[in-house]
């Protein structure tokens, strides 16, 4: 019996019941960026209490949407093909809360797993297919990702590599996302600091990245 039954029988009502407790979406927004140790999500989902985390997982598991696997003598969670298919749900649900974030609260953090779910959902693969292959290192919150864009190909990974430009920011770097800052304004103000690289690619990140809000 699933900890929530709506008594209806319709797909909906099952898909909640399945991933509609609270944190499951976020264990499974992490987990569609790569698989993850315990530990890791754990530290990726900082407010979530160790035992509900054990208990997320263990329902995630029974419902068929990830299991555990082993990986260079540790074990780690991954999503299985019946849970990788919620991929475009949590893009679109990104899409569809990005237009009520609003101000970032003091106690807010950027995560590099929602960071990297943020860029997919807001890559503009008609766009990018127009412009020159362009490698970013954007570092947010002290995390770094490496953002290679490529035609219509995107690929987001932590660490380093030799890239284009290099710039850090906190979470107004959404409103770069949005619309809200043009690039020239959001260097010019400090918003977004260049760390190297050309600051006119601040532009065609832009232009690549971009949800309405």
């Amino acid at each position: 019996m699933a900890a929530r039954d709506y008594g209806q029988y319709c797909g909906i009502t099952q898909a909640l019941e399945l991933v509609g407790e609270r944190w499951a979406l976020l264990i499974v927004r992490d987990l569609l960026v790569g698989p993850r140790r315990y530990g890791e999500l754990a530290a990726g989902l900082p407010r979530i209490p160790s035992n509900i985390l054990a208990a997320r997982l263990k329902e995630l598991q029974e419902a068929g949407v990830i299991r555990r696997a082993p990986r260079s003598r540790v074990i780690v969670y991954e999503l299985t093909p019946y849970g990788r298919e919620l991929e475009p749900v949590v893009l679109a649900l990104g899409a569809w809360g990005f237009k009520a974030l609003g101000e970032p609260r003091d106690e807010q953090i950027i995560t590099p797993a929602a960071m990297t779910m943020t860029l997919r959902t807001a890559f503009r693969p008609e766009v990018a297919a127009d412009l020159p292959p362009t490698a970013y290192a954007a570092h947010v919150g002290g995390d770094g990702l490496v953002i290679q864009v490529d035609g219509d190909t995107l690929d987001v990974t932590r660490g380093d590599a030799p890239v284009d430009l290099a710039f850090a920011a906190g979470p107004v770097i959404l409103r770069l996302i949005s619309g809200e800052l043009a690039p020239e304004r959001a260097i010019a103000t400090g918003a977004v600091e260049v760390l190297h690289g050309r600051g006119d690619l601040l532009d065609r990140f832009a232009s690549t990245f971009h949800l309405a809000a």
